[in-house]
């Protein structure tokens, strides 16, 4: 029998595989079946699911659950059970639509229902969807011609999927059956429904709300909460984009190739003007506002959103002043350290609360104060007799990660300030049952960013970002309800001018390292996307921080 070398990174061993032998039979054979189980594996560095057959020396590592890698395979395999559930229980009309993420899931709607979405309804699906967990059903990967992936998709009414299709010019598509239902959904399933043993599904606003396990513990679904700011602003940026046909991927390519890109990036850019402009009313009206507080994660373009900002309430006759809670880091040797024992930069006591509270309230009392500068080279404030007072009609706008914090500025009365949560949230989908992720949207501006402004590679990028995650989840998330107002800087147009930039920085991450894989799943997905020329945003766009081209100084 003809074998093959496998180093299976898991068990730190070597050992020979049959020629040809499934990647879930290779686990059963070495009884390699842990409490959590393996979802997939990277096989030389490229992700796999564990029907993949071995046929040449590998180095394997198997995924679970708690992977990036394995949390998607868990999702995709939730979306198509969810999808069978919609075929099997309504008529051939209903369509289901998987819209975005919210509090610890993914809502969803039924669209052509003739009856009301209740709780029996609800329930009625979910006990649908556990029948199908128990009957154990593979999901199974089918090889299939295009064309004929095309059909059936148009046989499920599938338009903007097939669309997507057609425009890849691909020979071959793979997609997944799950009994009868099959779909498309750009990446890999787990083998089987019994896989997912823990899901939920509620009525959440006016649709469903699909429930998902912790990523920390797949045990556990975390808590429902409302969210009805950040719901809110979803729910405007995804109907302006339905009102205006560019809802899907499919929409956006046959805009551009329409010749209708420019007038695409001339309506994004006023609606988001339309609305900075629209908060700085709101901060006009609320007369005793001194402090303007701006916070969101990594590469949500909070910098251009507070520049559009002043400059919008200079228009009502405001004196801005900016304040970066940076220059109050504390010494160096002062910052408190996570739980390895490293200097933990993002924590709230990393910086110097008694000073930042004490310069603040000065300045609100009229006071002349001296401003420090942190220097990051050597670790400690600079105190150059910069200084700061406010006129009658100054208002201080302060923007860093820990703006909605209460602890940041307790010590200032709350109706002096104004707080503003920003966010890229991506109101334009792959298809209608594959939402774009925001943190994607995210890390595709920061890999730009970062190599055009920082000199970090994709690959340094790309193994910082889980820390990113974590310190967000950790220091920003939490506190955004608190915000007075959102701002969604995502514009429907930008990854197709982003992938102009993204893609030749992502092909130089060598295959050699881990982080090839994800390299290889953003490449993927930028491929759906025409592109779209640079020349035509305008110098104050939020793109301009990422890409570079911006009139405002940073």
């Amino acid at each position: 029998m003809q074998t093959v070398p496998i180093y299976c990174k898991n068990t730190n061993s070597l050992v020979y595989a049959p020629f040809g032998q499934k990647l879930y039979d290779f686990l059963q054979e070495h009884q390699m079946l842990p409490e959590v189980p393996y979802l997939g594996a990277l096989v030389n560095n490229k992700v796999r699911d564990l029907s993949y057959q071995i046929h040449r020396p590998s180095i394997i590592d198997f995924f679970d659950y708690y992977s990036t890698a394995g949390r998607g395979f868990y999702v995709r395999s939730l979306y198509l059970l969810l999808c069978k559930t919609v075929h099997d229980l309504f008529p051939m009309k209903v369509k289901l639509r998987i819209k975005h993420s919210i509090s610890g899931g993914r809502f969803c709607t039924l669209e052509n229902m003739d009856e009301p979405i209740t709780e029996e309804l609800v329930q009625k699906m979910f006990n649908h969807m556990k029948k199908i967990v128990r009957l154990n059903i593979p999901f199974e990967r089918v090889e299939m011609l295009t064309e004929d992936a095309i059909r059936a998709f148009q046989e499920y009414g599938l338009e903007d999927k097939y669309e997507l299709l057609k425009d890849r010019n691909r020979i071959f598509t793979s997609v997944y059956r799950l009994d009868t239902t099959i779909n498309y959904y750009y990446g890999f399933m787990v083998p089987s429904t019994g896989y997912l043993q823990l899901f939920g599904l509620e009525m959440y606003e006016n649709g469903i709300l699909l429930k998902i396990p912790s990523a920390k513990n797949i045990k556990v679904l975390p808590k429902t909460h409302a969210n009805p700011k950040l719901f809110s602003q979803y729910k405007l940026s995804k109907d302006w984009s339905e009102f205006m046909g560019m809802a899907t991927v499919t929409d956006m390519n046959r805009i551009i190739g329409e010749g209708r890109a420019l007038e695409t990036i001339l309506v994004a850019e006023a609606f988001q003007e339309k609305w900075i402009s629209k908060v700085a009313d709101d901060i006009h009206r609320q007369k005793d506002v001194k402090m303007v507080l701006i916070s969101g994660p990594s590469s949500s373009g909070k910098t251009t959103t507070c520049r559009r900002l002043s400059v919008q309430l200079a228009v009502l006759g405001y004196k801005p002043v900016q304040i970066s809670v940076d220059d109050f880091f504390v010494e160096r040797d002062e910052t408190p350290v996570d739980e390895k024992g490293e200097k933990d930069f993002e924590a709230l006591e990393a910086i110097d609360l008694p000073l930042f509270n004490d310069t603040l309230k000065r300045l609100v009392a009229g006071e002349c104060v001296e401003i420090p500068t942190f220097d990051f080279t050597k670790g400690s404030k600079i105190w150059t007799g910069k200084t700061l007072q406010l006129e009658e009609n100054s208002i201080m706008v302060v923007e860093g990660i820990h703006c909605l914090n209460p602890k940041l500025t307790e010590q200032v009365p709350d109706d002096l300030k104004f707080k503003i949560f920003v966010s890229a949230l991506t109101s334009i989908s792959i298809d209608r049952q594959n939402p774009i992720p925001t943190t994607d949207n995210r890390l595709i501006r920061r890999i730009v960013r970062d190599y055009n402004y920082r000199g970090y590679s994709a690959l340094d990028t790309l193994r910082r970002w889980q820390s990113v995650r974590n310190g967000e989840d950790k220091n920003i998330f939490p506190f955004q309800e608190n915000a007075d107002v959102m701002i969604n800087t995502s514009l429907i147009f930008e990854l197709g001018i982003l992938k102009n930039y993204a893609i030749p920085i992502l092909q130089e991450v060598p295959e050699t390292v881990p982080e090839y894989a994800e390299a290889r799943r953003l490449l993927k997905f930028l491929s759906f996307f025409h592109s779209i020329s640079v020349n035509d945003i305008p110098g104050t766009s939020i793109l301009r921080e990422f890409v570079g081209g911006s009139k405002f100084q940073y």
